[in-house]
């Protein structure tokens, strides 16, 4: 795997910053998962040996956010319970001694303050957002997306809380891909500052066409967003599917000149898509040191006789 790209800029002391709170949003359906989701959430889903919401809650609480507020919905029990203490299981582990297992099953009640809310109705991420209003109160926040999994390595959420401080408003992560991906994304129309790496954000539309999007520049699943972003979701109608788009009310704040984005190169894992999913789980058992040598050594070796296979197979058919 390629070295993680860094931010150079560097990061502020957690314990000075203005930002000190995280929402996850967590009620999607998970659809794309069936039937695995069916009765399990998408977001307890194992990368590796940890829940994919789990990398998204280490994200927050190393970049210095102590509290994290989980949108959640029907049927996610599951979440709130990986994020309590397990009385009877941490017993078990102690009376054996196996103090390797009882800090794994520990460490998620210790990462911070969470607390939990549900949506409701499925409408859409603004909603989401918008139900957190009363939590945060008038107080700038993150918002971390559970699809979007950062490499641990990487500093970009800790990059956005340094910018946001400095220019305050709110601050999303952008990342260019190939036009043809675009209408996957919010697309951000910007200008650059003289600050490498940051730029103004003047405009978004949601998952454009390639030929209406304003640049190749993606809005991808990390957000600072100033508390004035509550007011203007208020009063957002539904947009593209019936929901209410977060991006249409950043929108009306980047109208105003109160939106930068980060620009982010780095290592980023998408595990809302089935193929995404199994690669992020491959390359981040590769790196592990306690799996990765012999994982790799067998990956190699299945590569191989699957190549030796199924070239065995096309001189058959031919």
């Amino acid at each position: 795997m390629t070295a993680p790209h860094t931010l150079a800029t560097p990061t502020a002391p957690a314990s000075t910053r203005t930002v000190r709170k995280a929402v996850v949003p967590a009620a999607g359906l998970g659809t794309r998962f069936l039937p695995a989701t069916k009765a399990t959430p998408k977001e307890m889903l194992p990368v590796v040996d940890k829940p994919a919401i789990q990398y998204v809650v280490e994200e927050a609480a190393a970049a210095g956010l102590d509290d994290v507020l989980m949108i959640t919905g029907r049927h996610k029990r599951a979440i709130e319970d990986h994020f309590d203490h397990a009385f009877e299981l941490e017993q078990a582990l102690a009376a054996k001694g196996d103090t390797v297992r009882l800090d794994a099953v520990r460490d998620p009640a210790r990462l911070a303050n969470i607390h939990h809310i549900r949506q409701g109705e499925p409408l859409g991420l603004g909603h989401a957002v918008l139900c957190a209003r009363r939590h945060v109160g008038d107080q700038p926040f993150a918002v971390l997306l559970g699809d979007d999994l950062i490499d641990p390595r990487e500093t970009l959420l800790s990059r956005m809380l340094d910018v946001r401080d400095h220019y305050d408003g709110t601050v999303v992560a952008l990342m260019e891909v190939p036009p043809e991906q675009i209408h996957l994304y919010g697309c951000a129309a910007v200008e650059p500052t003289e600050e490498d790496g940051v730029v103004r954000v003047t405009g978004l539309v949601e998952k454009p066409s390639r030929r209406d999007a304003p640049s190749t520049y993606a809005v991808i699943g990390r957000y600072v967003l100033d508390p004035a972003v509550f007011d203007t979701l208020e009063r957002t109608p539904p947009g593209r599917g019936g929901e209410i788009q977060l991006t249409d009310a950043l929108q009306e704040l980047a109208a105003g000149g109160t939106v930068h984005g980060v620009v982010f190169d780095g290592l980023r894992y998408d595990t809302g898509d089935k193929a995404d999913y199994l690669r992020t789980v491959v390359r981040l058992a590769c790196d592990r040191p306690d799996l990765g040598p012999e994982f790799l050594a067998w990956l190699k070796e299945f590569v191989a006789t699957a190549e030796a296979e199924g070239a065995d197979r096309r001189r058959l058919a031919a």
